[in-house]
C-alpha cells in the first residue's frame, strides 16, 4: 500500500530546501497528505546551575528561533503552493522534552518518514543523532537523505541489503509501498557466497515475493572479503545506478546492536544515497 502520510523533519534552514525536492514528488506520486515538522529549541536552565540568563539572551534566543522557522515555513509554502496534495506545516516547541521525542511522536502517525542526514556544522545540540532516535523508537520506516542531494526521485531502482533477520524481513515489505511498479530490485547477500546459488533458498524466497508484488528482482551475492558491509552496499547501489538502499536497521538486543548495529551507522555516516530504515 503507498504511503498516504508523509512527515518531513524540517530541522534546519540548511536543509529545508534539499528534503522538500525530495519529498515533494513523493506526497505528488502517491497523493500523499505531507507534513513539514519543524521544532523550536527549549531554553533549558539546570536548576542546580546558579547562574542569571539576562532578559536580552532570552529575546536574542528567540528571536533566533523566529527567524528560522520563519525561513524553513517558506521554503515549504514555496514546494507546495501550486500542489493538489494536502500539505501542512507544523510548528511545534520542544517545551520541557526533546526535539527527538517531538519528532518520535509525531512520526508514528506517518507512513513514511523523510529526515537529512546528520549534519553537525549546522544541527542543534538537541537536533544530534535525532535520526537514530526516530528510527529506533516511531516503528515507521525512515529514509535520511544526503545533504544536498539532488539526485533522482526514489522507486524506480532499489538495492535491499538482506540477512534472515527480523528487521531485514520488514524493510522488505516496506519497500513494496515505495517501489514503483516494474522497479528493478536487487537483494543483496554480503557475506560468503553459497557454491550453488539455488541452495539460498530464503533469499530466493523474498525475491520471488517481490516478482509476486511485479518488481523486477534480482538476488546477488556478494563477499565481504574484509570490507564493511555498508561500503559494499553503496557499491552495488552506485552500480546498478540505484535510486535508494533499504536496510533493516539495529536489533532488539543490546549485544545484536553492538555487532550487527554497526552496519546501520556506518549507513547513517554514507552521503551518497538516501537510505530507507526499517525496524
Amino acid at each position: 500500500m503507498a504511503p498516504k502520510t508523509i512527515l518531513v523533519c524540517l530541522t534546519t534552514p540548511e536543509h529545508a530546501e534539499t528534503l522538500m525536492k525530495f519529498s515533494v514528488p513523493l506526497a505528488r506520486k502517491y497523493n500523499a497528505h505531507l507534513i513539514g515538522l519543524h521544532t523550536l529549541e527549549a531554553l533549558l536552565v539546570y536548576p542546580n546551575l546558579a547562574m542569571h540568563v539576562p532578559e536580552p539572551a532570552f529575546a536574542e534566543f528567540n528571536q533566533s528561533q523566529k527567524k528560522d522557522s520563519t525561513i524553513i515555513k517558506e521554503v515549504f509554502d514555496n514546494h507546495t503552493r501550486s500542489e493538489t496534495f494536502q500539505s501542512e506545516f507544523r510548528l511545534l516547541r520542544a517545551e520541557s522534552v526533546s526535539a527527538a521525542d517531538r519528532m518520535v511522536d509525531c512520526s508514528r502517525a506517518a507512513d513514511l518518514v523523510i529526515m537529512a542526514h546528520e549534519d553537525r556544522d549546522v544541527d542543534r545540540l538537541d537536533q544530534r543523532h535525532v535520526q537514530t532516535r526516530v528510527i529506533k523508537e516511531s516503528g515507521r520506516p525512515v529514509i535520511v537523505v544526503p545533504v544536498d542531494y539532488d539526485g533522482p526521485e526514489v522507486g524506480k531502482k532499489i538495492v535491499l541489503g538482506w540477512s534472515d533477520t527480523r528487521e531485514a524481513a520488514r524493510a522488505a515489505h516496506d519497500l513494496i509501498s515505495i517501489a514503483d511498479a516494474g522497479a528493478d530490485v536487487t537483494v543483496l547477500r554480503v557475506g560468503k557466497p553459497p557454491k550453488n546459488a539455488l541452495n539460498d533458498y530464503k533469499g530466493i524466497d523474498i525475491s520471488e515475493m517481490f516478482t509476486r508484488h511485479n518488481l523486477k528482482t534480482t538476488l546477488a551475492h556478494r563477499d565481504a572479503a574484509g570490507n564493511e558491509i555498508a561500503d559494499i552496499l553503496s557499491r552495488v547501489a552506485f552500480e546498478k545506478g540505484a535510486d535508494l538502499i533499504v536496510s533493516g536497521a539495529f536489533g532488539h538486543s543490546r549485544i545484536y546492536d553492538f555487532v550487527i548495529g554497526a552496519t546501520t551507522y556506518a549507513l547513517l555516516k554514507q552521503t551518497q544515497f538516501p537510505v530507507m530504515f526499517s525496524k
